[in-house]
């Protein structure tokens, strides 16, 4: 601002300056200290400081810069490019710096970026292999597809684009295997830890078992491994998804989408009925449908040969068939009342018949050998009935073989008991009772086979069925009672044996004994487990069907008249596999609904 004081001359309050003082002034300017931005120093300069100075707030400073700037092309190249060339220098004392680095978005930018990135990766790992679990951990990280990916995922199988996404990371961890071998137990150790939560949804584990099993395609050395992880990993998952809880979700959708058809309007197309049949509802069930298919089309790929298949393919087949055998030895046979995982086996077994036949042996060898425990037995003795009964694939000489290996066995044992005069506990005579009963399945649900010609007939009567269900052990009481009863109405049609005397005496042992305010139970049954009940899941379900026996009921048999109204109130298509076969599971549900009743009873005084 400026004072007018007269015409003749300007006066100013504002101080002028000359040009020197001008100058003077800009020199000042350009002397004083400043601070150089992160981008500016760059990475070298800060490490180099670092490492010769001792000061690491320049790499401290770089380091908050890469986690929180946005990056082009250019920059990360170039940042990049400097890594690998003091990759030397980045020791232990830089590890927040190169987790950063590790951490850069690179699999969705430019060819040159995924170069260098797959440059830099494999240089720090082999200069520092300290750096690979975090290494490790950071690209395995990218196999986890994100919660809102569904539509990326189709059935556990990504889309083309999500696919080449995919690729890179692959190859990353293909190249840092050959390197550095040390790395197979952290590449293990990450993918257990790495492997989502049962509760996540169906397209996150499918996505992450996708990616495990491309592993086993280009390593072939973790395939033992991964098969364990991925099998222990299905296990949770199907005790978690209860067979009756998704057969009545099945009965609601049955009865919806006949509803839906009933009023369906003529110009709606039946599409989204179709897709929204596709799979259970329930959303662990679901996981577990999509993961069992992609097994099988992995078991598929693997152990399906031909005349044309080279030894490589045959050699390769029979080695994943031994780790199968395997595994299930370790995991699947302890494990208990597990509801679909198993049939992992049911589907390997079916692809040739050396398979089912190891199987077996694996099995009968485990029920006769008297150093395993009684449980492991009786459930070896389990597998083998509901296979023998359930497998299509499998010859009927195969059962006739095994049902005399059966008698064979339960004969000696009642030779041995009358000896040793041994009492009828179910806990001492668990694994007798077991094949017992696994007898009386087998001749019940195979009866229109096994009583096809009267040379069939004269096989059964060599089996002296008589002297199994009348001797002093009484197997027929511990049995459950629609086999019973079954197996009853089987034998005596073709009279080979009389047992309803013996189920009517054992009926009147079962009653309560009450002393005042308690009710005393007799022990009923042996914990019963055919692990290949009908099989739930939508859509895995057509690797198992093709070969799947479903029960045809014998109208000679009581059990028949008794469910028939029951069988007749099921809902249900005729091209699924359902319960209808299955006359166990009538018995169990009437058992829960009659603990129910006695409990509510119970509450009421």
């Amino acid at each position: 601002m400026s004072v007018l004081t007269s015409t003749t001359g300007v006066t100013s309050i504002l101080k002028t300056f000359s040009g020197e003082e001008r100058h003077r002034a800009k020199t000042v300017a350009a002397n004083k200290v400043r601070f150089s931005t992160p981008k500016e120093k760059g990475l070298a300069e800060s490490v180099r400081v670092a490492v010769e100075e001792g000061n690491f707030y320049l790499v401290k400073e770089f380091t908050f810069f890469l986690w929180e700037a946005e990056l082009d092309d250019d920059e990360v190249v170039l940042i990049l490019k400097d890594a690998k060339r003091i990759v030397h220098n980045l020791t232990l004392d830089f590890v927040n710096v190169v987790e950063a680095l590790l951490s850069l978005n690179w699999k969705t930018r430019t060819p040159e970026i995924i170069e260098a990135y797959t440059e830099f990766w494999i240089d720090i790992m082999v200069a520092h292999n300290r750096y690979l679990p975090i290494g490790v951990s950071k690209l395995i990280n990218h196999w986890i597809p994100g919660d809102l990916d569904a539509s990326d995922w189709v059935n556990g199988c990504p889309l083309e684009c999500t696919r080449c996404q995919l690729k890179p990371t692959h190859d990353v961890l293909n190249r840092i295997l050959t390197a550095v071998p040390m790395a197979f137990d952290v590449v293990m150790d990450v993918i257990s830890t790495k492997f989502p939560y049962f509760k996540k949804p169906a397209h996150v584990t499918a996505g992450y078992l996708f990616n495990v099993l491309w592993l086993i395609e280009y390593k072939p050395i973790f395939e033992e491994l991964i098969l364990q992880l991925v099998l222990q990993k299905l296990l949770v998952l199907d005790v978690n998804a209860p067979r009756d809880q998704i057969d009545v979700e099945t009965d609601d959708a049955d009865d919806k989408l006949e509803a839906d058809r009933m009023f369906q309007i003529d110009d709606v197309s039946g599409d989204n009925l179709i897709n929204a049949g596709q799979t259970v509802k329930h959303p662990v069930g679901q996981t577990l449908d999509i993961c069992l298919l992609m097994l099988y089309k992995f078991i598929d790929s693997k152990c399906r040969i031909n005349q044309n298949s080279s030894d490589q393919h045959r050699w390769t087949a029979n080695r994943l068939f031994k780790m199968l055998l395997y595994i299930f030895d370790e995991v699947l046979l302890p494990s208990h009342n597990t509801h679909h995982v198993q049939f992992v086996l049911f589907h390997v077994t079916s692809i040739r018949s050396a398979y089912s036949e190891a199987f077996l042996n694996l099995l009968w060898k485990k029920a006769q050998n008297p150093n395993v425990a009684a449980i492991i037995r009786h459930a070896a003795v389990g597998y083998m009935a509901s296979f023998l009964a359930r497998g299509k694939f499998l010859p009927l000489s195969t059962v006739v073989f095994y049902l005399k290996q059966f008698s064979k066995w339960i004969h000696t044992y009642i030779d041995e008991s009358d000896e040793n005069n041994q009492t009828c506990s179910l806990k001492a005579n668990l694994v007798f009772y077991s094949v017992c009963q696994a007898v009386f399945y087998l001749i019940a649900f195979r009866a229109t086979d096994l009583t096809a010609s009267s040379k069939d007939l004269l096989f059964l009567q060599s089996l002296q069925l008589s002297r199994i269900a009348m001797c002093q052990l009484n197997p027929l009481r511990y049995c459950l009672a629609p086999v019973a009863t079954a197996f009853a109405g089987v034998t005596r049609t073709y009279q080979l044996a009389y047992c309803h005397t013996v189920l009517e005496r054992n009926a009147r042992r079962k009653l309560a004994t009450v002393y005042g305010h308690d009710k005393s139970m007799p022990e009923e049954t042996a914990e019963t487990f055919f692990p290949f009940d009908p099989y739930l899941l939508k859509i895995s379900k057509k690797y198992i069907e093709a070969n799947y026996v479903v029960y045809q009921s014998n109208d000679t048999e009581d059990y028949v008249h008794s469910s028939a109204e029951d069988r007749l109130s099921r809902k249900r298509r005729d091209s699924e596999m359902v319960e209808e076969d299955e006359f166990i599971i009538l018995d169990k549900r009437q058992k829960y609904l009659e603990i129910s009743k006695s409990q509510d009873f119970d509450k009421q005084y």
